[in-house]
């Protein structure tokens, strides 16, 4: 009974201790990313290879959405969010990496200029989408899509001010949005103007025009 009471007392002191950390976390977010006036987060595969296709069309478009004012905010890892640093590096643009702790450690890249480090997911989140004025989902698996997904149902319920977010990749998305407009549709859980909220794009100048346009009409 002893042993199992040092472990519940061990458990409470440092559930206790551990707001403090998310606290410190949420802090330490805001007071950095608050001097954003323009960012955009790119999302993507961290397992793309540098000579693979999404990963060079990830850097152009950062680095064209650098030289229009905007700043990029990653994951700062490797993969696609390396190929997003790397872009606004180019452009002389504000690289920005929220890189996150894991048990496989994952390493910052080399392009970043302002880098944050997070142990909990839903701190990081936040910061992704507080200082973004658009999302770009390149092709990626669950990260990306929890990522897209997230966005698109706070915007769905009002949760957050609507703003671009935008599917590279018709090829790589098609059978998802495919079943979208399909099964999701027809069995009424979600309605045909929900599958507005967000745009799609083959060409990194797309990705500018549509974050422009929408702007434009606001």
């Amino acid at each position: 009974m002893a042993r199992r009471k040092q472990i519940e007392d061990d458990f409470t002191h440092e559930e206790t201790w551990r707001v403090f950390r998310i606290m410190s976390e949420f802090v330490d977010g805001f007071e950095v990313l608050s001097r954003l006036e323009n960012a955009v987060s790119i999302f993507g595969s961290s397992r793309s290879r540098p000579d693979n296709k999404y990963y060079k069309l990830a850097e152009e478009t950062s680095y064209l959405l650098a030289k229009a004012g905007y700043a990029i905010i990653t994951g700062g890892g490797p993969g696609i969010m390396e190929a997003g640093n790397k872009g606004a590096r180019r452009a002389k643009g504000k690289s920005i990496g929220l890189n996150i702790q894991m048990p496989t450690e994952q390493k910052a890249n080399p392009y970043i200029d302002i880098l944050l480090d997070f142990h909990y997911f839903f701190v990081r989140k936040v910061m992704f989408v507080k200082y973004a004025k658009a999302f770009v989902i390149m092709p990626g698996g669950y990260g990306t899509m929890d990522e897209f997904y997230e966005a698109i149902n706070l915007i769905q319920t009002d949760r957050i001010l609507r703003f671009p977010v935008v599917l590279f990749g018709s090829e790589y998305w098609k059978d998802m949005i495919k079943w979208l407009r399909g099964p999701v549709l027809k069995s009424g859980n979600i309605n045909a103007d929900e599958l507005e909220l967000f745009k799609i794009a083959d060409k990194p100048t797309e990705v500018v025009k549509i974050i422009k346009s929408f702007y434009a009409k606001t």
